[in-house]
């Protein structure tokens, strides 16, 4: 009997058996994107490791556009949703495919939170909730990049200085976020920040994931597991209820591999409320060390997602909002359910909430998590 590791394979060694694409060396190109609200340009990154395995990102929002892997017979294809130049990004922007998401991910209650004795009123931007940062976050910024190369991987760093008092955070926060593709086919992301005034943050990507292709069909066929005994329940505009539930029992359960459309649709208020999965997860992990979160699978491909991160949340999303509206890279349109959304984060609300991990940030303090998208084929 094989065991579990023999029964994966490196894409390196898939696409070999394929013939399939191999760089001499791990690169990265840069072109035109278009051009930003403001004037500004717009520009492309494109990554490619030893394997051929290859990541776009544009400095617009820090966007992931495009992630090309082989699967199980060394095909290649992209995986990730998102749009071919920058129009479509600024279009589009209610999805945040692929976007680098802050000041704060995720939803704060009302818009309205308390910092050492000052409230604070923020956008109102998802009903009656603030979202993502709010009306023009750091996913509709453009970001000072940077190529780089290192041991091992290419890379890209961004940087944006988000200044005290922007969508009415306060502080300014300097934040950098490094891309870096691997040759061992992940995709590592570090964030940090730092602040000059007692402010709050959450950052996370907001990719969106068909292991089957992107515009290629629904991903309720496709199997999710996720390294977490407890959620967060949440209230009709998507809120936390308070404490952390059991999953056990209930259709959130992905302890062990489950198709995710297995029980999407139960008559469950949870499932109601968020119209599918929209919730976040509590991991199951001691302190802040990095950590299998969840694995995706798809029988179709072959492909796998592994998600590795340090933090202490993640928010699985299954693309409930997606109706057809948008047409992604390959002229296929994104309709429900087409993707899936695995963020890395802290818990929503977390600012109105003492009993979550804390959001606070102080002068002198580094903000500093780590999430890695692990791919390979089996």
């Amino acid at each position: 009997m094989k065991t579990v590791a023999q029964s994966f394979y490196s894409l390196a060694l898939v696409a070999a058996l394929a013939g399939g694409a191999y760089a001499a060396s791990d690169t990265i190109t840069q072109k035109s994107f278009g051009t930003a609200p403001g004037g500004k340009a717009a520009t492309l990154y494109t990554l490619t490791n030893k394997h051929g395995v290859q990541v776009q990102i544009t400095n617009y929002g820090g966007i992931v556009t495009s992630v090309k892997t082989p699967d199980r017979l060394g095909k290649f294809s992209d995986i990730a949703l998102g749009f071919s130049n920058v129009d479509g990004y600024v279009k589009n922007s209610g999805p945040y495919f692929g976007a680098l998401v802050g000041r704060y991910a995720n939803r704060i209650a009302k818009g309205r939170f308390t910092l050492d004795g000052k409230t604070y009123q923020l956008a109102v931007n998802n009903g009656v909730n603030h979202l993502h940062g709010g009306k023009v976050g750091f996913d509709k910024k453009i970001w000072a990049a940077k190529p780089i190369h290192r041991a091992g991987g290419v890379g890209l760093a961004l940087t944006y200085v988000s200044k005290d008092g922007e969508e009415n955070f306060p502080g300014t926060l300097t934040t950098k976020v490094v891309y870096t593709l691997t040759n061992d086919d992940a995709l590592k992301i570090d964030y940090t920040a730092t602040t000059n005034k007692t402010t709050i943050v959450n950052l996370t990507n907001h990719s969106y994931w068909n292991l089957n292709g992107e515009g290629n069909g629904d991903i309720l066929g496709q199997t999710m597991m996720i390294n977490a005994n407890r959620y967060l329940p949440i209230d009709k505009t998507s809120i936390p209820l308070g404490s952390p539930a059991p999953v056990a029992g209930t259709p959130f359960d992905f302890r062990r591999p489950t198709r995710i459309g297995s029980r999407i649709d139960a008559n469950n208020q949870q499932i109601k409320n968020g119209a599918g999965y929209d919730h976040n997860y509590v991991l199951n992990q001691p302190g802040h060390q990095m950590i299998l979160a969840a694995r995706a699978y798809s029988p179709q491909s072959g492909r796998v997602l592994s998600v590795f991160t340090n933090q202490p949340g993640i928010q699985l999303y299954t693309g409930n909002f997606l109706d057809g509206t948008f047409s992604g890279k390959a002229g296929k349109l994104y309709k429900h359910r087409n993707g899936f959304a695995l963020e890395t984060q802290h818990y929503p609300d977390a600012p109105n909430r003492p009993s979550y991990p804390t959001t606070k940030l102080k002068p002198g303090q580094v903000y500093r998590y780590t999430t890695i998208f692990k791919f390979s084929a089996r």
